[in-house]
């Protein structure tokens, strides 16, 4: 008898191998391109590719909003309006850490010179209005602190770093939106470039200032030289009148010795006349 033996089943094919993701090139480049597009921070969806000095920033919507360390929102547009002349605002990386407070403190320092001509200074960085108060009263800062925790309005000027963070740096914007000044930098170099920009009259503030001071002071110091001079002379007068006073008697007793000289010549003189007289007349006898 025959024994049949059973066929194996064919095997199932193998599946195709799974394609790995983002395997195509020109899908990798797409979203790549797509990312550097989110995180560059001049081209914000303000219709401005690139801040640049010169160029005037459409107020409307630019930015968005962000709140002072003391709670109240605001906006690019609204700070513009509430200033005299425009703002300086200037991005520091994180409040309370060495580097910033150096920044904060020289914005502090140049506070009065800075904002002579009308313009008003502002800090700007991702913090919290917690961090923010405490970073403004621990370094009696009198400038108000922005807060921009989603980075929109440092995104829109041009300041945030990629993928995330702030860049340390300065924007001057003047009443009509017109940056004339833009600069990334450290603490000293932010106020340098401000200070670039303002009137040459704000900038010799603190020498005008000064000036009155400096008079009054070179008027004291004037008037006591006058003085110690006026006192100097009075002493020589008083010097001078003592001894006059002291050598009058002298003097006196010199006049009044020189006139009993002159008496005693006259009774000498007179004493000789006789002399010569008697003389005479014995020489000629009794009948003379």
């Amino acid at each position: 008898m025959v024994e049949l033996r059973k066929r194996k089943a064919a095997a199932e094919p193998a599946p195709p191998p799974t394609a790995k993701k983002n395997s195509n090139p020109i899908k990798k480049a797409v979203d790549k391109a797509k990312e550097a597009v989110l995180d560059a921070p001049a081209k914000a969806t303000n219709g401005i590719e690139k801040l640049a000095v010169g160029d005037t920033i459409p107020l409307d919507g630019f930015g968005g909003e962000v709140e002072t360390h003391t709670g109240e929102k605001t906006n690019l547009k609204k700070l513009l309006e509430d200033s005299k002349a425009g703002l300086v605002l200037f991005t520091y990386p994180k409040a309370s850490t060495p580097g910033c407070t150096t920044q904060a403190c020289l914005f502090r320092d140049n506070y009065s010179t800075l904002t002579e001509s009308g313009l008003s200074v502002y800090g700007l960085s991702t913090d919290s209005p917690k961090s923010n108060t405490t970073f403004a009263t621990k370094q009696s800062l009198p400038y108000p602190l922005l807060c921009d925790p989603s980075a929109k309005l440092i995104s829109a000027i041009g300041l945030k770093k990629s993928p995330k963070g702030t860049s340390r740096g300065v924007i001057v914007i003047d009443k009509t939106g017109k940056i004339t000044a833009w600069e990334q930098g450290g603490p000293q170099r932010t106020v340098d470039v401000v200070m670039a920009v303002l009137p040459k009259g704000d900038q010799t503030t603190f020498a005008a200032e000064a000036a009155p001071q400096q008079m009054a002071e070179n008027g004291v110091a004037s008037a006591d030289a006058e003085k110690a001079s006026l006192n100097g002379q009075a002493a020589a007068v008083s010097t001078s009148e003592a001894a006059k006073i002291e050598q009058a008697p002298k003097q006196q007793l010199h006049e009044q010795g020189t006139s009993e000289q002159v008496q005693t010549a006259n009774t000498a003189a007179e004493v000789a006349d006789s002399a010569e007289k008697i003389d005479q007349h014995v020489q000629l006898g009794p009948s003379a």
